[in-house]
């Protein structure tokens, strides 16, 4: 087992590693930008260290802070939670070259299925099911024209090193591509370093569904089931995840952890992974990405299968076999997980920044709650909004939605703006509640008049 592990990130990911780490008796190590100095995490690890002011730029994204940070404190091994340096392979192989583990997948495997065109390419050589698109990257204007006309409007220009919803602009109209495509590329040079750009059908109204499996370094994968991802802003970030999803069967489930495994397998994958379905009204699902890391909504899967993913990535990382095998997967209750993020739905979810005044979550027997702030806290420009994740379990759907929203009647926040009012009134609509939801459902619904209350 691993020694002592730096947690290269902030917030409740960071807190949660923390914890799986002191379950299994590892040592851990935070590091924290100077506006972060009185974050949970920072307290909860058993050394921490400053690498620099607020901006991420400065901080949990400056390499060598980091890696020096680690080598200082004699770790042997980095768990880069999602975002920041999960799925950057320069990261990874920075480790590797220092001696240090890096705690996810291989280099290659995060460079070919970061790519969001040579992830499509393995997909088809996996024979997992895709969305017509381009082939690879298409560089100019009248390439993309060509492929969207070949395909048929409309379409998605997305951005091929994306994510997060960001470089991806709807073409529904030949007209319409000139300007969505530079304003695609720029978004992507801007947020991803890179402007290359793919070219792909769109799937109108589709579900957003997503396979969480694990692979060992001895050949053994599996998967966990689905999650329900389709609840996300205009921006298409997830807002409201589920597990397992209302529409899918034991058939169909088994059809795409099959294709899920398939691919991962096919491109070398160690430890935790995602991969990210479409899937359409007949139950058609198509391949769109997979996600290198730890995903924030994995306490869902975790709450439907008693499998503690962050411990089983940090055993896989010491060079531990999987436990179990996919026959021992089993998927009982349900679990929904809310978002809890520092923005205010009346100003078109403009960054809520303060001190915390008054701080009351909801907890009871169906409730698990992952934060990093506390009464007194102060949420800073600098980072990301979402200050908790409310994650509430019951023994069927149905049940599940009643508890969720009781949890946010009871959940209490003051001094700050936050999206708990939104989802509120959001998880009541009959939409919701019937399970009757797909990637368009919040447009729709904040189209209509008074959506917060």
């Amino acid at each position: 087992m691993l020694k002592r592990v730096l947690i290269a990130n902030r917030g409740e990911i960071a807190c949660r590693i923390i914890r799986a780490c002191q379950n299994l008796g590892v040592e851990t190590v935070a590091v924290y930008g100077l506006a972060d100095s009185e974050s949970l995490h920072v307290r909860m690890a058993d050394r921490s260290v400053c690498i620099g002011p607020g901006p991420n730029s400065d901080t949990y994204l400056n390499m060598p802070n980091v890696l020096m940070a680690a080598l200082t404190t004699q770790c042997d091994a980095i768990h880069p939670g999602y975002g920041y340096f999960s799925e950057q392979s320069q990261f990874a192989d920075a480790c590797h070259a220092v001696g240090l583990k890096f705690i996810g997948p291989p280099v290659e495997a995060i460079s070919r299925m970061g790519d969001k065109a040579a992830a499509k390419a393995a997909a088809i050589r996996a024979h997992c099911p895709v969305v017509p698109g381009s082939e690879g990257c298409v560089h100019h204007l009248e390439d993309a024209l060509e492929i969207a006309r070949e395909i048929g409007f409309p379409v998605l220009v997305k951005a091929a090193a994306g994510g997060g919803g960001r470089g991806i602009r709807k073409v529904a109209r030949e007209e319409e591509m000139d300007e969505a495509f530079k304003i695609a590329s720029q978004e992507a040079l801007a947020s991803f370093g890179s402007g290359d750009l793919y070219i792909e059908k769109l799937i109108e109204s589709p579900r957003h569904v997503e396979i969480q499996v694990l692979a060992d370094a001895f050949g053994n994968c599996i998967h966990l089931g689905e999650r329900e991802c389709s609840v996300q802003n205009l921006r298409h970030q997830k807002m409201i995840e589920e597990a397992p999803c209302a529409v899918i069967d034991d058939e169909l489930r088994r059809k795409m952890g099959e294709s899920a495994v398939r691919l991962a397998k096919s491109v070398g994958y160690v430890n935790a992974g995602t991969v990210e379905f479409l899937l359409d009204s007949s139950n058609n699902f198509y391949f769109i990405e997979m996600n290198t890391r730890l995903q924030v909504e994995h306490p869902i899967t975790e709450q439907v299968t008693g499998v503690d993913i962050v411990e089983q990535m940090l055993r896989i990382a010491s060079g531990e076999e999987l436990p179990f095998e996919q026959h021992d997967i089993a998927i009982q209750g349900h679990s929904i997980e809310a978002r809890i993020t520092a923005q205010n739905p009346a100003k078109e979810f403009a960054p809520s920044c303060g001190k915390i005044t008054h701080w009351a979550p909801p907890s009871g027997p169906h409730i698990r709650l992952e934060t990093h702030v506390y009464k007194g806290f102060a949420v800073s420009p600098f980072y990301d909004p979402m200050i908790a994740k409310l994650i509430v379990s019951d023994s069927d759907r149905q049940s599940c939605v009643r508890s969720l929203a009781r949890a946010l009647e009871q959940f209490d926040v003051q001094g700050i703006h936050t999206n708990i009012p939104f989802l509120r009134t959001l998880v009541a609509t009959p939409e919701f509640v019937s399970g009757d939801v797909d990637t368009q459902f919040v447009a729709r619904y904040v189209s209509e008049p008074s959506p917060v209350a």
